[in-house]
């Protein structure tokens, strides 16, 4: 009886012992196999596809909605892996809001970097040197996926809030209702974000040229016959217009520095055509060069009283160092060229040579 007892004790434990080898090989199996499969979705491309995708995370959203949008996007084969791993590393309340480009080929540790890192999507804006505020203006509220929060009919708020104060009495702005904001932006390219507002890009703009014409102004050429920075940027503005070529910025400058030294007027077709305003047809008739308008320097003296178009960097250096030269005119001679005369004499004979014979 003892032995059969023994026997079957024995049988027994040798059975307990094949379960647990079975167990530990089943438990090994599959945790070879979660090892793999976690390798797997760790090391391999985040999507299968070819192109990137631009991607909007929601303000506010958990760990596991970004998982499932991008999954509902074509990424990540397993959303819960992905909201379990975040999870493991603690990293699940690090992620950005905002729009993103996935690229396929990440890995999953790439693209939390860049959910975490937060680099949304760059989209370009330029305001083009010679154009107006108006222009400017409205180019930004035409933008892509920019928040409009500024009204651009109430003008008088926006230059609140440029600090900008009043050049042209209320009465004028009748006839040119964007003179005081005029030229306080930099022409340059900006970039922003989906959500960002128009008074944003405004704001970058108009602090921008502060800081450069304020720069400019601290280095400019003595005895120029500019007394403030802002106649340096009204200048600037009709070198600007009147400018087709870059390399003839300084010259054209010394040129208008030469007649203001002398007391002569500026007789520069730009702030004609700005005189007239909207009504303007692309044409400049001789009752529009006969009519005392603020911005006619055919007749009035000196500087029209504000910027004629958003005058660029180069235009403004042009103004604090202009070139030194002996002429007192310039005419166009195609091309975006100029021929520069010393005399009236010669300038009438340029005149006559490229343009009257052209007729």
């Amino acid at each position: 009886m003892a032995v059969e007892k023994c026997a079957g004790f024995k049988k027994g434990a040798l059975v307990l012992k094949r379960i647990i080898v079975l167990l530990m090989v089943i438990i090994t199996v599959v945790f070879a196999l979660c090892y793999w499969q976690v390798n797997q979705f760790l090391n391999r491309p985040v999507s299968e596809q070819s192109e990137s995708v631009v991607i909007e995370i929601p303000s506010g959203s958990s760990a596991q909605q970004v998982a499932n949008l991008l999954h509902q996007k074509g990424f990540l084969s397993s959303p819960k892996w992905f909201t379990w791993y975040l999870r493991y590393q603690k990293k699940h309340h690090l992620l950005k809001a905002g729009e993103i480009i996935i690229q396929p080929h990440w890995r999953v540790d790439e693209l939390i970097e860049h959910l975490i890192k937060g680099q949304t999507v760059q989209y370009p804006v330029t305001f083009i040197a010679g154009q107006t505020v108006q222009q400017a203006l409205q180019s930004i509220q035409a933008l892509p996926k920019i928040k409009k929060t500024l009204n651009l009919n109430d003008l008088s708020a926006l230059q609140s809030r440029l600090k900008l104060e009043d050049r042209l009495p209320e009465k004028s702005l009748v006839k040119y209702p964007y003179a005081n904001l005029e030229g306080w932006l930099l022409p340059e390219t900006y970039h922003y974000q989906a959500g960002d507002t128009d008074q944003q890009i405004i704001l970058r703009a108009h602090k921008a040229l502060k800081q450069y014409l304020e720069l400019a102004w601290k280095t400019r050429e003595k005895g120029l016959p500019i007394k403030t920075p802002y106649e340096a940027l009204i200048l600037a503005s009709i070198v600007e217009k009147e400018t087709g070529i870059a390399s003839e910025r300084a010259k054209i400058a010394g040129v208008f520095v030469n007649r203001m030294r002398r007391g002569m007027r500026l007789q520069t077709d730009p702030t004609v055509i700005y005189g007239i305003g909207m009504s303007y047809d692309g044409n400049i008739r001789k009752r529009d060069l006969r009519e005392k308008t603020l911005y006619n320097t055919y007749k009035i003296d000196g500087l029209p009283p504000t910027p004629i178009a958003l005058p660029s960097k180069e235009a403004i250096y042009a103004v604090m160092h202009p070139e030194k030269t002996k002429a007192l005119y310039f005419v166009a001679k195609g091309g975006g060229e100029h021929y520069f005369s010393n005399t009236l004499v010669e300038h009438n004979r340029a005149v006559r040579k490229y343009l009257l014979n052209k007729k």
